[in-house]
């Protein structure tokens, strides 16, 4: 998972070197990332349903070997509808990585416990997005945005290849022969359950208000003076800073505080920090905002998350 999440954020300091590479307009190339985030949440019904019947673990080691082929296609891409062809696949098969390891939890962990797994599995997500971020930054500067999908592709090609041998001793339930009537059965089930609307419905929202804003930070980095990738890099990696500190707190909180004052205090941290940035500071104040920002939205997001792991 770690591998895959290194590519989650990748493209989005060096969109105006795509731009300038390939003579397009900068708010074509910030397309690069819905083309991966949307065919990314779009699958993911339709790859939780698979990883039933397929198998949770074999799925995910599928997936990743997948994005790293796109991306190793992408580093090497001439035109910009190709680099969009090999975007939507690597969104398309990266949604069977992360939600799948969710999934896992919810297999293997009991309720009680369940959030701190999240926890240190966001975590590891976290990190993954953080290093991503700020490696893509400084790659780009020295060796341009091919260089970013070539280094990051080659490592996750070498992962899924360790995975497929690591992910064998994990013990995941049993598969099941597909059937129709079982697969909507269990579609049933879940939106039977009166929070399925409110969870679903807040993530839909938070990945329009929160994640809609990095395709462009490098833009505004841009056009307030600021052409280094690496800062980019650098602002975009801070938000993944906040959700390591709220992965690293979250045993303490959920001990002290009531999940209710958990979720109002992080979408109130998460919309302080949009206030914040839309104020244009320098990048060296903006660090402090996107650490903010990054563990304001992981405080709402992962108390979300435990419901969705317990909607079936």
């Amino acid at each position: 998972m770690f591998a895959q999440t290194l590519f989650t954020r990748a493209v989005d300091p060096v969109i105006p070197m795509i731009a300038g590479d390939l003579a397009i307009d900068v708010k074509t190339a910030a397309l690069l990332s819905s083309a991966f985030t949307l065919p990314y949440a779009l699958v993911q019904p339709v790859l939780g349903t698979t990883a039933d019947f397929f198998g949770k673990t074999r799925l995910m080691n599928l997936c990743l070997l997948m994005v790293a082929i796109a991306g190793l296609i992408s580093a090497v891409a001439t035109s910009f509808s190709l680099l969009v062809a090999m975007r939507i696949v690597a969104g398309l098969v990266a949604g069977g990585i992360f939600p799948v390891a969710m999934a896992l939890i919810g297999d293997l962990i009991p309720l009680e416990r369940r959030q701190i797994s999240i926890g240190r599995l966001l975590a590891i997500a976290l990190t993954g997005n953080l290093v991503g971020a700020s490696l893509a930054g400084v790659i780009g500067d020295y060796f341009g945005w091919r260089g970013v999908f070539a280094i990051l592709s080659l490592f996750g090609l070498l992962v899924a290849i360790a995975a497929f041998f690591a992910l064998q001793e994990i013990k995941s339930p049993p598969t099941v022969r597909f059937h129709r009537a079982a697969v909507l059965a269990n579609f049933r089930s879940i939106f039977a359950d009166p929070r399925a609307k409110i969870c679903f419905g807040s993530v839909f929202f938070e990945a329009i208000v929160i994640h809609g804003l990095f395709p462009y930070v490098a833009l505004l980095l841009l056009a307030a003076g600021e052409p280094r990738a690496s800062i980019a890099g650098l602002l975009i990696a801070t938000f993944a800073v906040g959700g390591i500190f709220y992965s690293l707190s979250v045993a303490v909180l959920i001990a002290r505080f009531r999940e209710a004052r958990l979720m109002i205090a992080g979408g109130t941290l998460a919309a302080g920090g949009l206030v914040l940035i839309a104020l244009h500071f320098s990048w060296t104040w903006q660090v402090a905002v996107f650490a903010m920002f990054g563990f304001g939205f992981y405080l709402l997001h992962g108390s979300i998350q435990v419901h969705v792991t317990d909607l079936s």
